[in-house]
Order: structure tokens, then sequence, then C-alpha cells
């Protein structure tokens, strides 16, 4: 997946490679995953009203791939970039414009252009393209929020997750965690969070050793997601207080006895459920004054206009979702050919 474009530019996309041919293209899935991460639902996300209506330009005939790129559109439709003039100048705290500005010597302004996390429904898409191959094999992926500011989950419903107008994974609360992103918009503020993409249905064997471990690019593609500080596959950190008598899972004919690698051993696939957690940091667009520095190294203050998320790891655990599909994609296809004896098979035929 490679995806071009800017948070006020015309427009966003992507361009997936690598597709087999003969896939069946449910435009509609593909709209309904970016329906979840679209911006403007609830009060509990950014005002920016986007339909995020995705366009197909290439790669799909008579509603099936070809095995040619994938070339999807989303126009930007809202974007209000006069929201953004009293800072063309000054570096906005916790954001990408200082940097950006240290390596390219230009930059976006505009809601932050191209570092902005409007690029990630592009993501979406490609990753809902993912799912739709995934599902021919009985692979799931699904996620939800176990965690926002202090106030964490004790159990897991993906189903209710799919409900709650912030993916909360614990109907306990739920209400507790809307309180906290209330509180924090209220205040001006934002908080984090953290979200649990959970993969069942895959076979044992995906991942390459060493080098192209499938943890190893799980975590890569999280992190390559705005605003996303930390991952854990499995116990994660928790691990490290662990000895080793607890933190094995020992096998039985019936299955693992329990769940602490969270679905991969030597960054291979072990066959058990995957489940990845990954942490969001607070939205840092917030509406309070904050120190900083423009662009002749002037000390200034920043106050921010516009539509932003009080708690991005909302909207984020759809894009975490949807970086999992893709990377899982991509594992079944390499796996294919690591057999000889598959390899004879396929062109013995």
């Amino acid at each position: 997946m490679t995806t071009f474009g800017e948070s006020h530019g015309k427009a966003i996309g992507c361009v997936l490679d690598g597709v087999p041919a003969g896939l069946e293209i449910d435009v509609d899935f593909i709209q309904n995953e970016l329906d979840r991460r679209r911006p403007g639902r609830n009060i509990y996300a950014t005002a920016r009203k986007e339909a995020d209506t995705v366009e197909i330009l290439s790669g799909i005939f008579e509603g099936k791939s070809t095995g040619t790129p994938i070339a999807m559109v989303i126009y930007n439709t809202n974007q209000k970039s006069k929201d953004y003039g009293n800072i063309k100048d000054l570096f906005r705290p916790g954001h990408a414009d200082f940097t950006y500005w240290q390596k390219y010597g230009i930059r976006d302004y505009r809601g932050g252009g191209r570092s902005s996390a409007r690029e990630t429904a592009a993501r979406v898409a490609a990753g809902a393209v993912a799912k739709l191959m995934l599902a021919k094999l009985g692979i799931r992926v699904e996620s939800g929020i176990f965690k926002i500011g202090g106030v964490e989950a004790s159990h897991y419903d993906f189903d209710f997750a799919k409900r709650s107008e912030v993916f909360a994974l614990d109907p306990g609360v739920e209400e507790a965690q809307k309180q906290a992103v209330l509180k924090a918009k209220a205040s001006h503020d934002s908080i984090g969070g953290a979200a649990l993409v959970r993969a069942s249905g895959i076979p044992a064997g995906l991942g390459e050793p060493i080098y192209y471990k499938l943890d190893a690019i799980l975590a890569e593609a999280m992190m390559g997601i705005n605003a996303v500080k930390g991952v854990e596959i499995g116990e994660g950190v928790r691990s490290a207080e662990m000895l080793g008598s607890e933190n094995n899972d020992e096998m039985t004919k019936e299955g693992f006895k329990s769940h602490h690698a969270g679905g991969t051993l030597g960054g291979i696939s072990s066959g058990d459920v995957l489940d990845v957690k990954v942490y969001f940091k607070p939205t840092p667009s917030i509406f309070r004054p904050m120190r900083t520095l423009d662009v002749h190294g002037k000390e200034v203050t920043c106050e921010l206009k516009g539509r932003h998320d009080p708690c991005v790891a909302i909207r984020g655990s759809v894009v975490a979702e949807a970086m999992a599909a893709l990377v899982l994609a991509d594992m079944i296809l390499l796996n294919m050919g690591c057999k000889m004896d598959d390899v004879v098979r396929y062109y013995e035929k």
C-alpha cells in the first residue's frame, strides 16, 4: 500500500499492489469500513464533516480484482484552511510541524498536510480490501478500545464495541470512558487511549524468521499510524515482570493452556488468537495557549483554532484494525511458497 494526499489538499487515496486476481470487491463493505472511521459522527470525534466517499479508479473489472494495482481516491470536501492562518509561521507543540520544517524547509501548515491523521482514511480503504481477502480464508480481524485515560476495561466484548460510540470493549466502563473524553474536551484538552486488535482463524506458520517476523511487522505497521507511541503483543511489557514458568503457554492436544504470547512464537503465528495492543498519545491539538517557536526561532504563544478529536485513539482503533489486516494478507501470500511441495503442487496442475 502506498498512500497519497494531504489533509487540506484536493483528495487523499492509496494504491494497493499484489491483490490476487478474482477477488470479489464489495464496494459497500469498503465504504462501511470508512464510515466507521469517518469524522463528525458524534461528540467524541472531530466536528469536521467529511463523507469519505471512496471511488475506485483502477484494478477492478466486473466487480473483481484484475491482479493489477487497485487505486482508490477519497475527495476532501470540508476543509477550513482559514482556521490555520494564525499558525502559518509557528510550530504547534506535539505536532510534526517542527520536524517537517527541519527536514524539508517547507511544510503544508493547513491541518498538518501530509502528517495529518486524515491520511489514515486511505489506510482503512486498503485494509478493507485485505479484509475481503482474509474473509475467504475464515480469518477475522476486529478491534475496540480497552483504555481511555485511566479508565480500563476488565473484559472484552467485540460485538459491543461495534455498537459503542467510542468503540468501548467493556460495557461496564463505557460511560466512564465517555465522560473522560468529554471532561478533557470541556477543559479544552485531549486524552490518550489504547485499542486492542484481535485476529482469529489465523493458520500457524505466518511470518518469516528473524528479518520479517509477524510481530515485528505488525509493530512497524502500528507505529506508522499517527499518534501511536507503543505496541504490545500478548502480555507485552508485563512479561518483563513475570517468571518463565508464568509466561510460558503450556500446550496440550486441546491447544494452548494460556495466552501470554499473544499468538506468535519466534515471530511466526502459532495458530492461536492474535492480540495486539496499540497505545495512542493524547491529540496534540488542544485549545490552550502553549509556548513554542516560530520559523525565525522566536518564542511565541500558540493558540489553535479548528476541529480536532478529543481522543484520537477512538477512530485510530479502526485504522489499527486495517493495518493488521494488510499485514496478515501480506503474510498469507508470502507463506504460500515456503514449502517445495506447495510449489510443485501448484505448477503440476
